[in-house]
């Protein structure tokens, strides 16, 4: 298949829906030599902040010297950007070389009768990153569970280390709508004896943990019952001081946000018990690669006068982050450009983000999912916010910035489709006024 052709395909799969179950995954990986036992890895899971600790995670051990396998999703431009080594993306080539074996074996398997369907969108991205990883022969894969856990693609590996960031209310209609529930999806990654580091504070989602952990056996490293994080504001951001376990690290994450310093402590937890467990890790390492490391839409700047910055928060906890930096750090006045799912808590999620901006611009995206302007404008609070409906997210963005002056700033969040979506229009106006430019000797 050529590129073209991959695409058309995985549109299929993804139109195809989502299934739980380890059944498929484990039924290809077997016909491709079990790919993923050819290396160690850590498994990743949470709420939130899972990605951002995915990247710190990588860095470090890239900082290390060691070849470092990383996926991740969803994706926000390119699906190449789930599947890397270090900080290189898989090439289209091996993408499409890979993804053709892949549906080769898949209907063999299923014409065997040994196989039920083809595997999923995400299962078949799950199962093209362990054998590219291992084509590459790294040291270590760093993976980020899809959605829950105990029935993701990815929980098909045994990891080093097991990791939970946070647990909060998202997914429910595959979750469920209790805490409890949801965190016992996140604890199905605890493995028998398999540390877990967990970064969720007391109360119930943490108790499912602890009892998942303590009847499995898994030692479980409550990252903040281990240890003080401290946050010292500064002009342009945060710096922090974690003590852990006797260590003190201090460091000023790349990734903006007060909660980046939580989610540092957690990669800087989970890197100790490697180091523990796997091989040595030094600290200076460590805190260099949580000060390198970078992740896209997250509190990205996209923009200058007035300054633009993206944000993919989709749920309660996450437009809570969001809230507070904005109140921090954006200049006002402050326009919020402001797209989400309408399978998310738009009222919830509307109610910590609309009263911080000056103006709203409520836009959509080209997705079933999509919830429109109209039906935002009618679940959300609005006060006596100036409000503007513009379904077309590239016109939604340049109206923003057409109506904010240079001092101010325009926010743009509520999911990180709408992030993507943005990236690419960014993109595509660069690239057309490069061509502009004329070229010098």
């Amino acid at each position: 298949m050529n590129y073209g052709q991959c695409q058309a395909y995985l549109r299929e799969l993804a139109d195809s829906g989502v299934k739980f179950g380890l059944d498929n995954v484990r039924t290809v990986l077997k016909a491709f030599g079990d790919p993923h036992l050819a290396y160690p890895s850590v498994l990743v899971a949470g709420t939130n902040g899972k990605g951002s600790v995915c990247a710190m995670l990588t860095e470090i051990l890239t900082e290390h010297g060691l070849k470092t396998g990383l996926y991740t999703s969803p994706h926000l431009v390119n699906v190449e950007e789930r599947i890397r080594v270090g900080n290189t993306l898989i090439s289209r080539r091996d993408l499409c070389r890979l993804l053709s074996r892949i549906r080769v074996s898949s209907q063999d398997l299923i014409a065997a009768g040994n196989l039920a369907a083809s595997p999923t969108y995400f299962e078949t991205l799950t199962i093209l990153a362990f054998l590219y990883f291992r084509e590459k022969g790294v040291d270590i894969a760093v993976l980020e569970v899809g959605m829950g856990g105990r029935l993701d693609a990815t929980n098909a590996v045994t990891p080093l280390v097991s990791i939970i960031t946070t647990v909060a209310r998202d997914h429910e209609e595959f979750l469920g709508p209790s805490l409890a529930g949801i965190a016992s999806e996140k604890a199905g990654i605890i493995k028998p004896g398999v540390p877990v580091v967990s970064g969720v504070d007391q109360g119930i989602a943490r108790r499912v943990i602890e009892r998942r952990a303590r009847e499995l056996g898994a030692p479980l490293r409550g990252v903040f019952d281990r240890g003080a994080l401290r946050a010292l504001r500064q002009e342009a951001g945060f710096r922090f001081v974690f003590r852990f376990e006797g260590e003190e690290y201090a460091f000023s994450p790349r990734l903006q946000g007060e909660h980046q310093g939580r989610n540092a402590a957690v990669a800087i937890a989970a890197a100790v018990e490697l180091g523990r467990g796997w091989r040595p890790l030094r600290k200076r390492l460590i805190v260099r690669g949580i000060r390198e490391a970078g992740w896209e839409g997250r509190l990205e700047t996209a923009g200058h006068r007035p300054c633009v910055v993206m944000d993919g928060a989709h749920n309660e906890a996450g437009a809570r982050v969001v809230a507070a930096y904005a109140k921090d750090f954006l200049p006002r006045p402050l326009t919020l450009v402001f797209a989400i799912m309408k399978d998310k808590d738009i009222p919830r999620v509307s109610r910590l983000l609309f009263p911080l901006a000056d103006t709203l611009v409520l836009t959509s995206l080209p997705l079933r999912r999509a919830a429109t302007p109209e039906l935002i404008f009618s679940l959300a609070p609005r006060r006596s916010k100036k409000v503007f409906l513009e379904p077309d997210p590239g016109r939604a963005v340049k109206k923003a910035i057409e109506l904010t002056p240079p001092r101010g700033s325009v926010l743009v969040t509520g999911s990180l489709f709408l992030v993507g979506e943005v990236k690419t229009l960014l993109s595509l106006a660069r690239n057309k006024q490069a061509k502009k430019r004329p070229l010098h000797a």
